[in-house]
């Protein structure tokens, strides 16, 4: 089965929104119920784990529904962790606790998968969860990323330039990522009780444990909204649509 976490439950500071972030209304809907709709449309997608704290799943799923989407898809919600990488892990023990009561992870085959996406990433679309997909076989997992752009240097102390890096062998990661659940769920674990916590990106604890992640091209619109003027741009692009 291929299953898929969906990250609702940050608290969006850096936005200096009132409220979360995801939960902003623009065009009718919130953001996190844009970004939500391709992994319910997407035909490789069985089933969606949300993680958000109480307050919010009634309206999300509300919001869900308002907006045509196939809500029965939603199998669960998870709370949010200390950090967005605990938040992970607590959605993938929750899918382990509905196959198996138990958390068991023999719950799950080999080929099963997991694909991770946030609600702050509201222009994803269908096509490249499928490219995910279909980039999967013989690795362990697959990440959408955009080559570098800009002229990149390493500063050792955050004041001086360090070196020059080659910006054809940098590229910047984005979601929604995709693994091997097995494998993942273990690089996951073995960083618990307190390295789980350093951790910022979904695919660092598999790259540190030596999963094959494969890359593929991701868009240029496919931004996380983070900022205030992030909220803006998707506030402008979505009002644009309309």
């Amino acid at each position: 089965m291929n299953h898929a976490i969906f990250l609702s439950g940050g608290t969006g500071k850096r936005s200096e929104s009132d409220i979360p972030k995801q939960y902003v209304r623009t065009g009718g809907h919130m953001m996190a119920t844009y970004a939500l709709k391709p992994l319910l449309e997407c035909k490789y997608i069985d089933d969606v784990y949300i993680v958000a704290s109480d307050e919010w799943t009634k309206e999300i799923t509300e919001d869900a529904e308002k907006a045509g989407l196939n809500v029965k898809k939603i199998k669960g919600f998870a709370m949010p962790g200390v950090n967005r990488q605990a938040s992970i892990l607590s959605g993938m023990k929750t899918i382990l606790r509905d196959l198996s009561k138990k958390e068991d992870i023999e719950a799950v085959s080999d080929k099963d998968t997991v694909l991770v996406h946030d609600a702050a990433r509201p222009f994803l679309d269908v096509k490249l969860l499928n490219d995910c997909y279909g980039a999967i076989s013989g690795h362990d997992g697959v990440m959408p990323v955009i080559p570098m752009k800009d002229t990149v240097y390493l500063s050792e102390n955050g004041k001086t330039v360090s070196k020059l890096l080659d910006r054809q062998k940098i590229y910047a990661g984005q979601a929604p990522e995709l693994f091997k659940y097995k494998k993942y769920y273990e690089a996951n674990v073995i960083l618990l009780p307190d390295k789980i916590f350093s951790i910022n990106g979904a695919s660092e604890p598999a790259i540190i444990a030596g999963m094959d992640i494969a890359m593929i091209s991701g868009k240029e619109e496919n931004f996380k909204v983070t900022t205030s003027s992030d909220l803006e741009r998707f506030q402008q692009l979505k009002e644009d649509k309309q």
